[in-house]
């Protein structure tokens, strides 16, 4: 086989690969966050469902995951949406839940500052009603500012609101770290937060 023909093989096969861990990893998303009973399941206290029941529902619904793709989805993705419990045998959504759900998470100090990354056509509605969980269970928010950024840039041009949480804090909201490392919290005032200026580390 001609080494051209070998690399196109090769990179198709990897975006296919590629493109079949983001297909069920939103679906994951969606049964395990919002829609679970779409293949008939239940989420048990936590979120968490067993990885047994996971796979065989999703397969009588014409949409089977093998362990080893649900493995790799867990594993790779970038937002460390997912986790399995210690033994392998459960698996939940780590936050970004819309479905009634205890995360069992105990309060936490925050950072000082958290940034959330959003799109300037929201700044309008943020700067009347500050930030609101909406349909989620929590405000998303994060103490990385190049996560920030990558949440922003999904929804258009990105701009990133910079929050006192130290102040929010000493206030008496109460802040909670999902397992992958977001800050949740149930909205932020309009008075806590700040637009972070465009020329820092802003990317577009």
């Amino acid at each position: 086989m001609a080494e051209h023909d070998f690399n196109n093989k090769y990179k198709s096969r990897k975006m296919g690969t590629k493109e079949k861990l983001v297909s069920t990893s939103k679906f994951l998303s969606l049964i395990l966050r919002h829609e679970p009973e779409r293949v008939g399941l239940t989420l048990g206290g936590g979120g968490w469902v067993s990885v047994d029941a996971l796979l065989a529902c999703c397969a009588q619904a014409r949409k089977p995951i093998s362990l080893e793709l649900l493995k790799e989805v867990v594993a790779t993705n970038d937002k460390q949406r997912f986790a399995f419990s210690e033994d392998g045998l459960l698996i939940r959504a780590n936050q970004g839940h819309s479905v009634s759900v205890d995360l069992g998470l105990e309060p936490s100090i925050p950072p000082d500052v958290l940034y959330h990354g959003t799109a300037s056509r929201f700044l309008d509605s943020i700067w009347q009603e500050g930030l609101q969980k909406r349909a989620r269970h929590h405000v998303h928010l994060t103490a990385n500012l190049d996560v920030a950024i990558a949440v922003g840039q999904r929804h258009g041009k990105v701009v990133i609101l910079e929050i006192d949480a130290r102040q929010m804090h000493l206030d008496g909201h109460q802040f909670f770290q999902a397992d992958n490392g977001v800050w949740l919290v149930d909205s932020v005032g309009v008075g806590y937060m700040r637009l972070r200026d465009e020329d820092q580390d802003i990317r577009s």
